[in-house]
């Protein structure tokens, strides 16, 4: 919980002027598609552990394959009715933090 609480506090300051944030972000994207550039992820890597801990409530370093798919889709990452693969084997960070990125990476791209 603690982590949560913490990636919270981060994004406070763009309650403070969100117009001004989108306006910044907006621009980021544009430079990124202009240039070439990777796009900027807005779900750095201290979210996307501190969702990952937030499911993996025993400390074992995997989550389910539900709490996977279930994640991807509170996120937008996934659709309901998107399939897939479920390889029987638990989801590590590592997989769980590259295929955030990946996806949030293919959705920014379309922009």
């Amino acid at each position: 919980m603690r982590h949560f609480f913490l990636s919270t506090r981060r994004f406070s300051h763009i309650s403070e002027k969100p117009r001004d944030y989108l306006i910044a972000v907006l621009e980021r994207l544009r430079l990124a598609k202009l240039t070439g550039v990777s796009f900027p992820f807005f779900m750095d890597n201290s979210n996307i552990v501190a969702m990952f801990e937030m499911m993996d409530t025993s400390g074992r370093g995997s989550i389910s394959f539900v709490q996977y798919k279930e994640a991807l889709k509170t996120l937008g990452l996934c659709t309901a009715d998107e399939v897939l693969n479920d390889d029987g084997h638990s989801i590590t960070l590592d997989k769980f933090r590259h295929e955030v990125n990946r996806r949030t990476q293919e959705i920014w791209s379309a922009f």
